[in-house]
């Protein structure tokens, strides 16, 4: 069986780990990711079949480095021939007026404002992957 393979992108350890266990029980195979570069990093090696993508990302402090954020992230992932059409789902607790717009813009298929209806984000992700890569799926 070719199971779907989802990244999930979130500084948060609980909520990497609840969607993890919510998708790995719902059959999908998951990788997670706690900034940018190592989303970046996930997309050139798998074959991604969709993306579970935070917003805000804390700084990194000092030494520098880069200050990711979803949207930056996704600017990237559209670079990339291995993720340029991989669907994109915002997860977020920020603002759905201010991040809303400009997920969608950016490209994200969806977007969810945390705490997440875990039933409601399930059959959109089931719905976009089955509508093809990178077509928005409608709700």
């Amino acid at each position: 069986m070719n199971r779907k393979k989802i990244l999930v992108v979130d500084d948060n350890p609980v909520i990497t780990k609840t969607l993890t266990m919510k998708l790995e029980s719902a059959g999908y195979q998951v990788l997670t990711a706690t900034d940018g570069s190592e989303a970046v990093t996930a997309a050139r090696k798998e074959r991604l079949d969709l993306i579970l993508l935070d917003i805000s990302f804390p700084d990194p402090g000092v030494g520098g480095g880069v200050q990711w954020d979803g949207f930056k992230i996704i600017d990237w992932l559209r670079r990339l021939d291995e993720a340029k059409d991989v669907p994109v789902i915002v997860i977020t607790a920020g603002e759905p007026a201010k991040y809303k717009d400009q997920s969608l813009s950016k490209g994200a298929v969806a977007f969810f404002q945390k705490p997440i209806d875990n039933q409601v984000l399930l059959e959109v992700i089931a719905k976009t992957l089955a509508s093809g890569v990178g077509k928005p799926a409608s709700v």
